[in-house]
């Protein structure tokens, strides 16, 4: 049972991106801002641009597919990160609309002087409480210098919302006297309300109806790990030799070295790119088309991709890094292998289709996709939402030893 105090409505003010950026954090704010809509009064302020492009690799920082209204919410587009006027306008919002709580999300240190000078705004002129939501404390191959900038901006928070037990302890090593609350990433079922069947699926991609099939899904950067998961595929198409990859997103590093290396490993054959941003309306095509979802990373707090192959009940292939453990349950939604580990990853795969466990693997997905929700999450921001007796603090900490 949900406590009396948050029987009252909270208004918030969050900000995040939304469609049409692309990407799994605008389909979690939006998502978001839905959930808390149910029972609060939410006032979303997005972005007009979001990166710009030296630091965004992609073709486009926008998702071409037409909102079919999955993703669409009422928003102020008013943020620019790089343009300080936009800042202050939304300031001049927020402290005009007054709510009780602003919800800042944190995932990377390009936004810090935006947070930053938020943050001191608020906090110098407003009684309003802050709450961050880290998607990611360090982002992937981050180092020293983002693990400064997160301590910097990170202590002019309130309350902090975590995604993983790596991150929960990374934040309580930067910040001793934080308010922290750790729950599950919630899943991506909004795309996966009309799945295809896999066979339309299959045919649409030009596969075979029984080839055992394996998806790399999403942006492809270094610390995704496909070069180790091509290499498992050189020995798991021994044992399996009608097996496909198919590698689907956009390449955010040099594509020819993957190619090359799928040409000296005479994987040709079996091993499909498709070398592109994936529309919203694209999603359940190759989702729907696989066997198995694998998420070879070699670091990661949490994965957008696992939760969408939730959404899509298919079991997952991971390893074993930040909070991917919580998600994939070794031996029961998916199988859990140490990273940068060809060999196991192999092993896996070819356990995965000669004990086929497809189908228990999928029935416990299901299991967890019909319990899991949102509601959790609501539940935490709406605890974090009332002071506790610790008053914030001016000082950040000190003293905190580096997480490199």
């Amino acid at each position: 049972m949900r406590p009396l105090y948050f029987a009252r409505l909270v208004k918030y003010c969050l900000i995040g991106p939304t469609y049409p950026f692309r990407g799994g954090i605008a389909h979690y704010s939006t998502l978001l801002v839905k959930h808390l809509r149910q029972q609060h009064d939410v006032r979303f302020i997005t972005y007009l641009k979001q990166y710009p492009k030296w630091l965004y690799p992609g073709n486009t920082a926008m998702d071409p597919t037409p909102d079919s209204g999955v993703l669409q919410v009422d928003c102020d587009r008013v943020l620019t990160p790089w343009d300080p006027l936009t800042w202050w306008r939304t300031y001049q919002i927020i402290k005009k609309d007054a709510p009780d709580v602003v919800i800042l999300q944190w995932w990377t240190p390009f936004w810090s002087p935006m947070l930053f000078v938020l943050t001191r705004l608020i906090h110098r002129n407003t009684k309003i409480r802050v709450i961050f939501l880290c998607h990611h404390m360090i982002p992937p191959d981050g180092g020293v210098f983002d693990w400064f900038l997160a301590r910097r901006i990170l202590w002019r928070g309130n309350a902090f919302v975590v995604m993983s037990e790596e991150d929960f302890a990374l934040m309580r090593r930067a910040l001793p006297w934080a308010r922290i609350k750790g729950t599950t990433h919630p899943p991506y079922d909004v795309f996966s309300r009309d799945p295809l069947e896999q066979s339309v699926a299959r045919t649409k991609l030009g596969l075979a109806p029984r080839d055992p099939v394996v998806l790399f899904f999403g942006f492809v950067r270094r610390y995704k790990g496909l070069r180790y998961l091509i290499e498992a595929l050189s020995e798991a198409r021994k044992h399996l030799p009608q097996i496909k990859l198919l590698v689907v997103g956009e390449f955010w590093e040099d594509e020819r070295l993957y190619r090359d290396m799928v040409a000296r490993l005479g994987l040709g054959d079996c091993v499909h790119f498709y070398s592109k941003y994936v529309p919203n309306d694209e999603m359940s095509m190759y989702f729907s088309a696989a066997d198995l979802v694998a998420m070879p990373y070699l670091e990661a707090t949490q994965s957008g991709v696992a939760q969408l192959a939730i959404g899509f009940e298919r079991p997952m292939l991971a390893t074993n890094v930040g909070g991917m453990p919580d998600t994939v349950e070794d031996g029961k939604t998916g199988l859990i292998v140490p990273p940068a580990n060809s060999a196991a990853l192999a092993q896996a795969i070819v356990r995965y289709f000669h004990e086929n466990l497809r189908a228990p693997f999928t029935e416990n997905i299901r299991i967890v996709k019909n319990s899991a929700s949102w509601q959790p999450l609501v539940q935490l921001i709406e605890e974090l939402s009332v002071p506790n007796a610790q008053p914030h603090t001016e000082q950040p900490a000190v003293g905190v030893p580096s997480p490199r």
